[in-house]
């Protein structure tokens, strides 16, 4: 059985530059489970030998193995490896475990660069079984389990823009 192509967009706004954003989405620590609710490491990060310090070079050599609690109930361990770090603009990686594809995110500068639109683009196929077996029926339910996943994201990452903004010395 070949399981699904999902192609899973969202757009989300903040009141902050892409820089600021970039800061937050793109640190060497990929610290989302700090931010996005539901999101936890699922195993520590895994780093080779970076090309050199630069944080893109960091962050290619990095892999993420994250665990997302969706709403329905079960949780997808994700990994997530950066391939291509364009600072502060996009980020594509490669994702595997049970969700495996490629994934990109593109910070658009909106207002003469006071506000950001941040793309996600995800395109992957489930790795699991079940979630192959249900799809043809529970495909539009896994769609919306990932909206709301996402729209918690979109939340938690404005939580963490504003307190860094209200930490910064005026």
């Amino acid at each position: 059985m070949k399981s699904r192509l999902f192609d899973l967009n969202s757009i989300w706004q903040f009141p902050a530059s892409p820089e600021e954003v970039w800061a937050v989405i793109a640190d060497t620590d990929m610290s989302w489970p700090h931010w996005w609710p539901h999101c936890t490491f699922a195993a520590p990060l895994e780093r080779t030998e970076a090309a050199s310090e630069a944080p893109e070079e960091i962050l290619k050599a990095t892999t993420a193995h994250l665990n997302f609690k969706a709403f329905l109930g079960y949780t997808l361990t994700i990994t997530i490896h950066p391939t291509k770090v364009s600072a502060p603009r996009e980020i594509e990686f490669d994702a595997g475990g049970h969700l495996q594809g490629t994934g990109r995110v593109t910070l658009v500068p909106q207002e003469q660069g006071k506000t950001t639109r941040m793309d996600i683009e995800w395109r992957v196929r489930p790795t699991q079984r079940w979630m192959n077996v249900l799809t043809p029926i529970a495909a539009p339910a896994f769609v919306a389990a990932h909206a709301l996943m996402m729209r918690q994201g979109e939340k938690g990452l404005q939580r963490a823009l504003a307190n860094s903004r209200a930490k910064r010395p005026a």
